[in-house]
């Protein structure tokens, strides 16, 4: 079974399109959603709407969970604050409802999903853990396999014989050793931070046990001029770039 697994479109419409018609071309067998739908972007409700009528599972990320829980903003900074007040704005009531039906986490063809760190934090970012704490985390995951988003970068984190192994996620095939466990980061569909432009997503393989990131190009120029006409910080149209 081949599934893809996307995170963090962030309300940015023309990623997410691009991204789905290349899942469209690989024949996949389903797709789950990590969170951060919305957020940064300037699409949200459009976005949203898009995971919904294609059937797409999502979790809740952070920026999901402010709008569910507002006391949240008080861990953001300013400009994020502002990022959230214009997208909440933005949004249907049938959206905010959506959102609140969101869970924090779930299990998807026997992998864990959750939009920070496991078991279930939509906030905790992997790169304020340390290897020890990892390692715990490790210990008490009953899946074999954790999909995450939230930092945005590609990562993967293998756990072998109380070991912890940290790198980057290349582009392209990555195969998983049987008998370890794993923390993967497949990056962001609509606000990558990771150097390359290009919208990210991962394509699991449950039978070879093989990841595949795909980097998917899309016009930035649309969505950073939408950022700049609605009023949001320009600070996020420069960082598509």
């Amino acid at each position: 079974m081949r599934l893809g697994i996307i995170s963090d479109i962030h309300g940015n419409l023309e990623a997410l399109k691009q991204v789905l018609a290349d899942i469209d071309q690989s024949e996949l067998n389903g797709v789950a959603c990590l969170g951060d739908n919305i957020g940064y972007g300037p699409e949200p409700e459009k976005v949203v709407n898009l995971i919904r009528k294609r059937n797409i599972p999502s979790i809740m990320g952070n920026h999901e969970l402010v709008v569910v829980d507002p006391r949240c903003l008080v861990e953001m900074n300013p400009t994020a604050i502002k990022s959230c007040a214009l997208t909440l704005d933005l949004l249907s009531r049938d959206t905010i409802d959506y959102i609140h039906g969101l869970r924090p986490y779930m299990v998807f063809h026997g992998a864990l999903l959750v939009h920070g760190c496991p078991p279930d934090s939509s906030t905790t970012y992997l790169f304020d853990l340390s290897n020890v704490q990892l390692s715990q985390l490790f210990r008490a995951m009953q899946e074999k396999i954790c999909f995450v988003g939230h930092t945005h970068d590609l990562e993967i984190i293998s756990f072998d014989r109380g070991k912890v192994t940290r790198a980057p996620l290349p582009e392209g095939p990555t195969r998983l050793q049987a008998g370890q466990k794993y923390i993967i980061n497949v990056g962001s569909v609509g606000q990558p931070r990771d150097g390359n432009n290009k919208a990210k997503y991962v394509i699991w393989d449950t039978c070879s046990q093989r990841i595949e990131v795909r980097f998917i190009p899309y016009d930035i120029a649309v969505t950073a001029n939408k950022i700049l006409k609605l009023g949001f910080p320009d600070f996020y149209a420069r960082r598509l770039w």
